[in-house]
This record gives structure tokens, C-alpha cells and sequence, in this order.
């Protein structure tokens, strides 16, 4: 006799069937997941993952024990797989990440500097045209695309924003040799 068709619905009684199997088990499948796993989050999707397997093959079953066998030796296959998920990619967290190694700077850093103060100056658009630009390497129609406007305005912005800038370094330079 099989589980789901115990009724003369059929649907109506896997539904029901169901959540009585889920209430019936979910702690064992949990249980084992959680001691296996040691991490509550995770124990509790791999239990959503079991039910939610349980569900597609539910009529496959012809007793209790055969359903709770199978609820055993999936929960335990499934924890094993997401224990191997978890140490190819190992959770750390951020705060545990050293910085980034930055390249070495090349140049003069008090040219750097003032660069960065006069990019700075500029307006916010402007601004984030030139980052873009210059810092992030995308050419004008990439611009256009990230801050949804027409491509002649970001060429218009980098004209005028370069011309303001060099206009800027000239006199902040010709102040210093003065």
C-alpha cells in the first residue's frame, strides 16, 4: 500500500500525507544534519533540501520504515555533500581577509596627491566620468551605459572636466615655483 494513495484523492491526501511526514520527522532529519554538520543554518537547508526531495519521490514509498530509512540515508548523503561544498569553499569571514596587496606607487606621490584633490574638486558627475574613465578603464559608451546617459555628455564631461583639471594643476604648480 502506498503512502500517497491511501484516499481516493490522491493530491488532496499527498498534501496531507505530506506535512504529517515532514511534523512526523523533521526533527531526526534536523538532528542529523545539525550533529553532523555543527552549523544550524546550514543543517536547516539541508533539511528544506531533503523535504523538498522527499516531496518529488513521495509516491515511490511502500511503508514507514522504508520512508524513514530513505529520510536517513538521504539527510546523511546530503550533509556529506554540503560538508565537501563547504570546505572547497570555506566561509570567512571579512574581517578575517588581510588587505589587498596594492602595487607600489610609481610617480611622484605629491603629483598623486594633488590629482586626487583636484579630481576631488570636481562635481559629482564630472567626478565619477573621470573614475570611471581613468580609473576604472571604460570607454565613453560603458560610461554612458553606468550612469544612464547620452554618450556626448560623457565625452562632453571628460572634455570639459580634463580642461578644468590641467587649468587647476597649472596654476596649483605655478603657485609652487613661485
Amino acid at each position: 500500500m502506498r503512502l500517497a494513495t491511501q484516499m481516493a484523492e490522491p493530491a488532496a491526501v499527498e498534501v496531507v500525507d505530506f506535512a504529517a511526514i515532514v511534523r512526523e520527522h523533521q526533527a531526526m532529519v534536523f538532528s542529523i544534519a545539525y550533529h553532523y554538520l555543527r552549523d544550524r543554518a546550514l543543517a536547516e537547508e539541508v533539511a528544506q533540501e531533503v523535504f523538498l526531495q522527499l516531496h518529488q519521490h513521495l509516491a515511490e514509498f511502500d511503508s514507514a520504515s522504508h520512508l524513514t530509512f530513505w529520510l536517513r540515508r538521504v539527510t546523511s548523503h546530503r550533509s556529506i555533500d554540503s560538508s565537501r561544498r563547504r570546505k572547497l569553499r570555506p566561509q570567512v569571514s571579512l574581517d578575517d581577509v588581510p588587505e589587498p596587496a596594492a602595487m607600489p606607487a610609481v610617480g611622484d606621490p605629491m603629483l598623486s596627491r594633488a590629482l586626487q584633490r583636484l579630481v576631488a574638486s570636481l562635481p559629482e558627475k564630472p567626478r565619477m566620468v573621470v573614475l570611471l574613465r581613468y580609473q576604472e578603464d571604460l570607454d565613453p559608451g560603458e560610461i554612458a551605459e553606468v550612469l544612464d546617459m547620452p554618450v556626448r555628455t560623457v565625452k562632453s564631461h571628460l572634455q570639459r572636466s580634463l580642461a578644468l583639471l590641467r587649468e587647476k594643476l597649472h596654476r596649483s604648480v605655478g603657485e609652487e615655483n613661485v
